[in-house]
């Protein structure tokens, strides 16, 4: 399950510690360059060791962790966070979302006048400041 000498994917170990839900997202922001270890961009296949820093940029934000033990296999998250020491700043203030406007069930499709006050909620622009 643990291994602390040698070497171990980067994919792997990012899966393997939670810090994606699948290996394929891990090995998707591998190839997209959202990860760097050391300050690299690296290949899913980049051998990871002890004391190396992984940046990750995932889901809006950026995760710093430096590596202190190895792990091949999926572990539980209290193992898991054993297994990094977490430099990350911290997560922004999670925004209130507005409300969405319901529609009654078979009410049929908004008016145009319904429409732009949805979007007015929403806060998007609509009308003549949107035409140059």
């Amino acid at each position: 399950m643990a291994s602390d000498e040698g070497t171990t994917r980067i994919d792997s170990w990012i899966w393997s510690v939670r810090l994606t839900k699948t290996r394929s997202l891990a090995a998707a922001a591998c190839r997209a360059g959202h990860v760097r270890v050391n300050g690299e961009r690296v290949k899913p296949a980049h051998a990871v060791r002890n004391g190396d820093e992984v940046r990750l940029r995932h889901a809006g934000r950026e995760r710093i962790v430096v590596v202190s033990r190895l792990v091949r296999k999926r572990v539980g998250a209290a193992i898991a966070a054993e297994c990094f020491i977490d430099n990350s700043p911290p997560a922004p203030p999670r925004e209130e979302v507005p409300v969405i406007a319901l529609r009654d069930r078979g009410a049929g499709r908004p008016t145009k006048r319904e429409r732009r006050e949805i979007d007015q909620l929403r806060g998007h622009p609509t009308g003549p400041e949107l035409r140059p």
